[in-house]
């Protein structure tokens, strides 16, 4: 019995490790992206999901704290993506070589759900933050300017 409660410890120790969530969160999102917020306007959800692939993206309201045992995302953005003070709502793009993140702020208004296949094309090159994992947690590169946050789409907006 004493080996039981050891084991259970362990196991829980686990799902709190940082390695293994990073590892849960990357095998889960690759390739996908997520819209983290603090509630949507249903108007722009409807329109979200008018848009192509506008369905597809995972929803995060970061106003719900994760418990005890957070899941992956949970950990990820309370712990990883809230600190870096960016304004919300904002898109996380999970990819091989890390996951990028950028706000979805215009001045005082969120940009529209049509416009977010061009931010998504440009992410690449433009984001406010890279997480990339290495060996002790996750590195954080900048790219542009909080403030930037022009959309450098087909017609120039």
């Amino acid at each position: 019995m004493k080996f039981l409660r050891r084991a259970a410890g362990s196991w829980k120790s686990r799902r709190r490790d940082p390695h293994t969530l990073l590892a849960r969160f990357l095998e889960r999102y690759m390739n996908r992206t997520i819209i983290v917020h603090e509630g949507l306007d249903l108007g722009w959800i409807e329109e979200l999901l008018k848009q192509a692939g506008g369905g597809g993206h995972f929803r995060i309201d970061a106003r719900q704290s994760p418990g005890d045992e957070p899941t992956p995302v949970e950990w990820l953005v309370h712990q990883h993506v809230l600190a870096l003070g960016l304004p919300l709502p904002l898109i996380i793009q999970v990819r091989e070589d890390g996951i990028r993140i950028r706000h979805l702020r215009q001045g005082q208004r969120t940009v529209h759900p049509s416009e977010l296949l061009w931010l998504l094309d440009e992410i690449g090159s433009r984001y406010h933050a890279l997480l990339r994992p290495v060996p002790d947690g996750l590195h954080v590169e900048r790219s542009i300017a909080v403030d930037d946050n022009r959309i450098e789409g087909p017609y120039g907006l």
